[in-house]
């Protein structure tokens, strides 16, 4: 009961701004409901920091929300994919994955030098950029075990980066002419965090949406192997791999099981589309919760290094993804 109490003004926050994010997008469509949440809660960042700080009044919550609702959202959007389709979609989609994966390792390995980065940042925010943002970053942590200051600076570069992900890849889009099925590609394999990646497409379009989802969660299966690598080169530390599998995110497995249900046939067809809106309000609230999390303290301490080597590698890859899908027909 105390927990819940500890945790129920930041959940009533978060609620309260995806809702009016939600009707405003019905007036607003453009911008979308994510877009508006996000920076609903960063004005309430503003007006209220000591209040949706950690140790505030709505900080616990936020947490709960940043951490936990963005999850259940994806995992309900699996109840509407057909797990067949989620491998058919990392069948045609694996040329492009993997190119701009590789892509994104080289020119963070030339630029990381370039910029005299130390090699614990270079690699978190080059995992963060290239695989799963935070996801990745927490993944990576687990078997680098780096300097907690520069796990902040990843992540706070991240972040940065993440925020103009979700103002400039719909527009852009739609100026480049991309389909619903080209933009979800894009987004799903250019933008870093899975939040970011939702956002984007819920604002460019509903068939973009899920399409950006099943490459966003393909492209996270990218972090078992990262992390072997690094363990096995070295980087990690001896007791690192009975980590391993606990730094998969949860919210992929279940993601796999609703899928699994999907497929079967078994959910009746009157609840996709409430799931899905319930979905959309979940995406909303989380994203609330993030842009309340917004320091402006936190960003200006991760100097311009990392944020010039994030901003390399984020136009690396939204560059390399675009030629290798004009190169094999997404468009």
């Amino acid at each position: 009961m105390t927990q819940l109490y500890r945790i129920f003004p930041g959940l009533a926050l978060a609620a309260g701004l995806a809702t009016m994010a939600t009707l405003l997008a019905t007036v607003l469509p453009i911008a979308g409901a994510p877009v508006l949440a996000l920076f609903g809660g960063a004005v309430a960042g503003v007006l209220a920091r000591r209040s949706v700080a950690e140790e505030g009044r709505f900080g616990p919550g936020l947490t709960v929300a940043r951490e936990r609702l963005l999850g259940a959202a994806i995992v309900l959007l699996g109840l509407g994919l057909p797990v067949g389709a989620v491998l058919e979609v990392g069948r045609q989609t694996i040329v492009v994955l993997v190119g701009t994966l590789a892509a994104g390792a080289v020119a963070a390995v030339l630029v990381g030098r370039m910029l005299a980065l130390h090699r614990e940042s270079n690699i978190l925010i080059a995992a963060g950029t290239t695989i799963c943002g935070a996801s990745a970053i927490a993944a990576t942590t687990a078997v680098l075990k780096p300097d907690r200051g520069r796990v902040a600076y990843a992540l706070g570069t991240i972040f940065v980066f993440n925020i103009a992900a979700v103002l400039v890849y719909p527009p852009l889009g739609r100026l480049l002419g991309l389909s619903q099925e080209a933009f979800g590609l894009w987004a799903g394999t250019a933008i870093n965090d899975t939040s970011s990646v939702l956002a984007a497409g819920v604002a460019f379009g509903p068939v973009a949406a899920n399409f950006a989802i099943i490459v966003k969660l393909v492209r996270s299966l990218m972090i078992v192997p990262l992390c072997v690598g690094l363990h096995l080169t070295g980087r990690g530390s001896t007791g690192a791999a009975g980590s391993l599998w606990r730094s998969i995110p949860l919210f992929v497995v279940l993601f796999a099981g609703a899928s699994v249900v999907a497929a079967l046939g078994v959910l009746p067809t009157a609840l996709t589309a409430p799931l899905d809106g319930l979905s959309a309000w979940l995406i909303s609230a989380a994203l609330a919760a993030i842009g309340a999390s917004l320091s402006l303290r936190q960003l200006r301490e991760t100097g311009p290094r990392p944020l010039l080597f994030g901003g390399i590698l984020a136009v690396v890859l939204a560059v390399s993804g675009l030629a290798l899908q004009t190169a094999t027909g997404w468009r």
